[in-house]
Order: structure tokens, then C-alpha cells, then sequence
């Protein structure tokens, strides 16, 4: 038991390096998949308008709560109702305000390398953002985030090719101090990594910080910062039908200065939204539309990401669900009414599990082929999700980049060519009826980049496996993490860079950071 023990800590086949690379594991190349496959549509023509029409009459009748006094004086200035708070706007000027965003729009960090697409059937994906707790097969219990794992899962998040962009904090480091804590985790992920850069929209400071060390880390002048969208910040309404203070704020910074903006709003049918998941994507609809448009209205042309997190709760308890059929379906509708409105969509890889297993992974797998299904661009929370958003893991982080790596294959064009050499009727001549396909000129071609090559899942059979130490997928997981922090070495930052991003930091600390309300 000893013995196995200590296999299984040391993570098994997973810590063999890749004999062909020298890399740690056979990991596929950075790309920027696109997805070439029909988009799964349940809704008919008839369903689109009337989820249309819905959302506009919730605009132009209910109205929406608008929080910013800010946006309350540009909704005025455009012509719409504003009593107090609450917004009403004509489907007219709804749809002129949309219809300026574009489809599509590069994001460009700070090595141009890893400039992304959004939309044009692009699919993207992000790692886990802003969950305050984390868990590990080494700890064994949930804790409260640390800066320390925080950059343990931004090295993740780097490492993996499949990763794309850098979301908020993977995990919150609540050791810092609310004022000071996004200068800590930027600068971690500024020099820890150099994929696209989130900010959070909590509070003018907060944004301004980021796209200052943005800018900086860089090498921009403000000109080019603002010629091209460099980072993006997402935000979620307050369902029911009302977007707070801070949020909008961040926003109308982001797209002053050019940079995106995703719009993501939080419906929980029964809770939040109602129980029939057309009624929630409705409502999803109308307060993303609101604040898109605000957005157009201030800055024509900027750009703007239709955000989906329509799910349901459990009726039993009021929890959140995540992964079920419901959540999949609400997706593949917004999808539909994302391309109505010719907008880039956002949606993410989320599960209720509370550990790395097997419910993790089929929640986790069901959100990922919802977002492959639904056409999405954007695809947050893709690695490392746990609880609702409660937890980061690492080793669900690792488990997860598998899924990814494998919607990755399946959308490379290679899968499905249909040349001659990929038809194979010379070599289906050579073998004929009593022969085998191992030893033939085209297979052995071929062998080596045929078919996917895992670096989590164990193809052996149950009997090498046991005696290979009997290593679960989670520890497996667990010790290539391990291995990965250890020999993790950061992206290039000039060193002129890295001295401008320290010295605002250490201004910016005393100066205060960001005001808080504690």
C-alpha cells in the first residue's frame, strides 16, 4: 500500500515526456481553431421572432434599471424614456445601435503572436476566472484563494496552447487587500504571461489601472493602445433587468479607449429568470441589448460580445445548475439569436461538481459541446471550474485542457479531407480482404500524427494500468500540474517594461489603489 501510495502521488504516466518533442507531454500547437460545423439550431423561424420580439417589447415596455447616472443622461440625450432609473428604448433605435458593432474584431496582447480572433467562427477559450476558493489534491480541502495558487494556475494558463486568453483572477488571492489586489494579479499576469488581458469592471480605478499596465507591459503609446482593441472586460447584469454602477462605468472607459467589451448577463430560469428556458434567454436578450447598445450609442463600431450564462437552478434547493440540458439548450439559443443580431458570442465550460471527478467532467463536457454547438466565440471558465464558480482546481484545470485539446482535433479541416490519399484506395487495394492496415507505407505515413495523442487519459487496459501504480485521472492530473509549475518559465518581458510596470504599481500602492467598501 506504501508503494502505491507513492505511485500515485507521483502522477503516473502523465510526468513522461514526449520522445518526439522533448516537451513534457504531446501537447498540440498554439492555433486558433475555427469551427466549420453547422451550428446546432433547435429554434425554427417562428421561435427567433418571438424571442426578438420579447426581448424588444421588455425593452420598449418594462424597461430596464440603469444604475449610472452617467448612462442615464446618454440614454436621454438619445431619445429614450428614462424615469429615474429605469430605461425604456424603441426596438428602432435598439437595432440601429446594434447593427454598428462589429461581427468580428482582433485582440491583440502584448506579444502579437498570440493575437486572437473573435468571431468569424473562431472558437476561443479562456481559463478560470474569479473564483474565491481552491482546491487541490495535496490540500484536500477547499481554502480561500492565495496569490500564490493564483499564479500556479496563471502558469496554466500560459503553459496550455489550448488556453487563449487570460480571464479575471483564476483564483481570488483575498490575502491582498481589495484595493491593491488587481496591481498584485495583473502584474502576475502581465509577466507570468502574455496571452489577452482581462479587466474587471469594479470601479473606474480598477479599469483605468489595467489598461495603464496594459499599455505599458506593451510598449504602446496611448494612439496605439487605442487603435485596436488590446484587452476586453466582462461584465453581467443584475438579473432581474438591471445593470449597476461600476459595471457600466468600466465599460464606457473600455470602449472610449477602444478596447471590448463582453456582455454576459447571469439568468438562472426559476430564480433569477423565468422557469421556461425561452423566457430566461428572452430576458438574457433584452438586458444584454441594453447595455450593448448604450455602448454603440458612445462609441460607434466598438467592440461588443453577446454573453450567454442562462442555466437553471435546482428546484429542490435553489442551487445553481450547470452543464444540464437545460443550460445546453439555452446556449444553442442564444447562438441562434447571437447570429440574428450579428454579434460575436460568449459562453462558457462550467460545472455544480465539487471535486475533479466524474460529474465535473460530463458537466464540464456537456458546457464545452454546447459552446462547439452553439457557434461561440468566446468560451469562459473552459479550465479549472469547480462548485458553481466557487472553486479553481488544478487538476481540473489539466483534465479540462484535455476536453479542449480534443474539440481542437475534431475541428482540424485534416480530420475529414478527402483527397485521394485521405480516400486510401490504393491502400485498401493492397490489403484487400485477409490483410491488416498496421504495417502498410500509408499507415506507418501516418502513425504518428494520425489520430490524437492524449497526456491525461490511459488507453492501457485494466491490468497495465494496475500495475502501472493504479493511477486515477485526478492524480494523474495532479502530478503533471506539479511538474508543469516546476518547470515553468515565463514569457520574455523587456526589462524596461518590467521596471515601468513595477513603478506604477508601487505608485499606484501609495497612492491607495482602488477605493473599497471596507
Amino acid at each position: 500500500m506504501a508503494d502505491r501510495s507513492r505511485k500515485r502521488r507521483a502522477g503516473g504516466r502523465a510526468g513522461n515526456r514526449d520522445r518526439r518533442s522533448g516537451e513534457l507531454f504531446p501537447q498540440m500547437p498554439w492555433r486558433v481553431p475555427v469551427n466549420r460545423d453547422r451550428p446546432t439550431e433547435p429554434l425554427d423561424e417562428t421561435g427567433v421572432a418571438a424571442i426578438h420580439d420579447g426581448a424588444m417589447r421588455i425593452l420598449e415596455e418594462v424597461g430596464i434599471e440603469f444604475l449610472n447616472e452617467e448612462a442615464l443622461e446618454m440614454f436621454r440625450a438619445a431619445g429614450c424614456k428614462v424615469d429615474g432609473t429605469n430605461v425604456r428604448m424603441g426596438r428602432d433605435w435598439v437595432m440601429e445601435m446594434i447593427a454598428r458593432a462589429p461581427s468580428s474584431f482582433t485582440l491583440t496582447p502584448r506579444n502579437p503572436d498570440r493575437t486572437v480572433t473573435v468571431g468569424d467562427g473562431h472558437i476561443l477559450f479562456g481559463n478560470v476566472s474569479s473564483p474565491p476558493n481552491y482546491f487541490d489534491l495535496e490540500i484536500g480541502q477547499k481554502v480561500s484563494g492565495s496569490r500564490a495558487q493564483c499564479a500556479n494556475l496563471l502558469k496554466l494558463t500560459q503553459h496550455f496552447n489550448c488556453i487563449h486568453f487570460a480571464g479575471g483572477y483564476p483564483v481570488e488571492p483575498v490575502e491582498i487587500h481589495a484595493s491593491v489586489r488587481h496591481l498584485d494579479v495583473v502584474y502576475d499576469k502581465l509577466t507570468l504571461t502574455d496571452k489577452v488581458m482581462h479587466a474587471y469592471s469594479l470601479g473606474k480605478e480598477r479599469v483605468e489601472d489595467v489598461m495603464e499596465m496594459v499599455r505599458i507591459a506593451g510598449g504602446l503609446s496611448e494612439e496605439e493602445f487605442q487603435a485596436t482593441p488590446r484587452m476586453y472586460t466582462n461584465i453581467n447584469s443584475t438579473s432581474p433587468l438591471k445593470h449597476d454602477q461600476p459595471m457600466i462605468d468600466g465599460c464606457l472607459r473600455m470602449v472610449r479607449r477602444g478596447q471590448a467589451v463582453v456582455v454576459a448577463p447571469f439568468t438562472l430560469a426559476g430564480a433569477m429568470a423565468p422557469v421556461t428556458m425561452s423566457g430566461a434567454v428572452t430576458l438574457s436578450i433584452a438586458e444584454a441589448l441594453s447595455a450593448i447598445a448604450l455602448f454603440q450609442y458612445v462609441a460607434p463600431g466598438c467592440a461588443c460580445v453577446l454573453g450567454t450564462f442562462t442555466s437553471n437552478v435546482d428546484m429542490k434547493s435553489g442551487a445553481p445548475a450547470f452543464g444540464t440540458p437545460e443550460y445546453m439548450r439555452a446556449t444553442q439559443m442564444t447562438g441562434q439569436m447571437s447570429r440574428y443580431y450579428g454579434l460575436p458570442l460568449r459562453s462558457s465550460g462550467v460545472c455544480a461538481a465539487n471535486v475533479p471527478d466524474g460529474q465535473a467532467m460530463w458537466e464540464t463536457s456537456n458546457s464545452l459541446w454546447a459552446a462547439v454547438q452553439s457557434g461561440t466565440n468566446m468560451v469562459y471558465h473552459a479550465a479549472g471550474w469547480l462548485e458553481g464558480g466557487l472553486i479553481a482546481c488544478p487538476e481540473k484545470f489539466v483534465m479540462d485542457c484535455e476536453v479542449l485539446q480534443m474539440i481542437q482535433r475534431y475541428m482540424q479541416p485534416e480530420v475529414v479531407a478527402t483527397g485521394p490519399e485521405d480516400i486510401a484506395l490504393d491502400a485498401i487495394r493492397e490489403v484487400g480482404s485477409n490483410g491488416h492496415y498496421f504495417g502498410i507505407q500509408h499507415t506507418q505515413d501516418r502513425y504518428e500524427t494520425a489520430f490524437y495523442s492524449p497526456f491525461i487519459s490511459d488507453w492501457t487496459n485494466f491490468e497495465a494500468w494496475h500495475l502501472n501504480g493504479g493511477v486515477w485521472t485526478a492524480e494523474r492530473a495532479h502530478g503533471l500540474f506539479k511538474q508543469i509549475i516546476d518547470q515553468f518559465e515565463a514569457p520574455e518581458l523587456a526589462d524596461d517594461r518590467r521596471e515601468e510596470l513595477e513603478a506604477f504599481v508601487a505608485r499606484r500602492k501609495e497612492e491607495g489603489g482602488a477605493p473599497t467598501d471596507f
